[in-house]
């Protein structure tokens, strides 16, 4: 019986831990079993898959609406897939997911009748009727959820022990409750680090973060941009996802901005324009915001040059200030050579000099 028990709880815990994650948008999606199952969860009508990639719905609050979807099976064998909705979300990587199955649900996910299973034949396709009812009272704004198709099979863990390893397939169902649609949004801690060049001819680079809320009730796309001191940097960068927030969410961004001059105070901003979203897919203008991001960025390595130059300079002047006293000492020491040597007489004795207080008269010899 403890044995059973245990392995029930390994069970449980792998599942809770192990599942794979909802491919949403993404076609089809291949099981961890033996049968190498694979299959598809795509929106659709009655006859079969259409071309959206996302049911969007306008409803007013107690309202419904019925929709279906296709579950495509591209296996060999028989299937009978679990079918779920679960409250959607967007991880911190802007992909879009639903809740693991063991998650309760709160918003959307709880809106959504389907059946709890659905058998499809080998490389068949059934659709799947499905009704979205609105609660009364509900918030107005957008709720996402998702809808997935999944199979359990059976797996070992790191420690060699069997578990059971879902596997899930879906897309996403956006719903927008009628009422006033009011897009906001703030920004909030932001930090900055300077990286500096120890090469004084290049500039450095800055990292800075922050987070962005959705404080409104309609979906934003995220976008903007960095500007500190002689850097800037778009956010997201090209070719990264799209960084969509749902009503509540918020998400934290890195940016590096780099060519940064190190002037001591550095001037930064952080300049957010989101977009929000129509039913259409269409972007909606929403007022930008510009938050403080300004640094303390010391140029150690320019004002290392700088005191070289400085010492370089003094050296010089100290040296050359040396030279010029000691030319100064050796000219003296010239002039007064130059003057005792004058002094003296041909054979070497002082010589008598008699003024008469003009010019120099020729003197004869006499006796006293």
């Amino acid at each position: 019986m403890s044995t059973t028990r245990s392995l029930v709880t390994r069970v449980v815990t792998a599942l809770a831990v192990l599942f794979a994650s909802v491919l949403l948008g993404v076609p089809a999606a291949h099981a961890a079993s033996d049968a190498d199952i694979t299959w598809s969860v795509t929106p659709a009508d009655q006859s079969g898959p259409d071309k959206r990639g996302v049911i969007q719905q306008e409803l007013d609050p107690g309202a419904s609406r019925s929709d279906f979807f296709a579950v495509r099976n591209l296996s060999r064998t028989e299937v009978t897939f679990a079918l779920s909705a679960a409250d959607g979300y967007y991880t911190d990587m802007g992909r879009f997911n639903m809740l693991p199955s063991d998650k309760e649900s709160v918003d959307a996910g709880l809106w959504i009748d389907l059946p709890d299973t659905v058998t499809v034949g080998p490389n068949a396709t059934v659709v799947v009727p499905f009704t979205t009812t609105v609660p009364e009272g509900a918030i107005p704004g957008d709720h996402a959820a998702g809808i997935a198709a999944s199979v359990t099979s059976a797996g070992t863990d790191a420690g060699g022990s069997q578990v059971g390893v879902e596997s899930r397939v879906g897309f996403r169902i956006m719903t927008r409750v009628t009422g006033d649609i009011v897009p906001s949004y703030v920004v909030s801690g932001i930090g900055t680090a300077y990286d500096m060049s120890w090469n004084p001819f290049r500039p450095g680079s800055v990292q800075s973060t922050f987070t962005v809320e959705n404080t409104g009730n309609a979906s934003l796309v995220v976008n903007g941009t960095a500007a500190i001191g002689t850097g800037s940097a778009a956010f997201p960068e090209e070719g990264a996802p799209r960084q969509e927030l749902l009503p509540g969410e918020s998400r934290a961004f890195t940016v590096a901005v780099a060519d940064v001059w190190p002037t001591i105070f550095v001037p930064g901003s952080i300049d957010v324009a989101p977009t929000a979203v129509d039913l259409g897919g269409d972007p909606v203008e929403v007022a930008p915001q510009s938050a403080p991001a300004s640094l303390w960025a010391f140029p150690v390595a320019q004002a290392l040059v700088v005191l070289g130059l400085v010492l370089i300079v003094a050296a010089l002047f100290w040296r050359r200030r040396r030279f010029a006293a000691a030319l100064d000492r050796a000219r003296e020491e010239g002039r007064v050579s130059a003057a005792a040597t004058a002094s003296r007489d041909g054979d070497g004795s002082p010589a008598h000099v008699v003024s008469t207080g003009g010019a120099p008269q020729p003197t004869e010899g006499f006796r006293p």
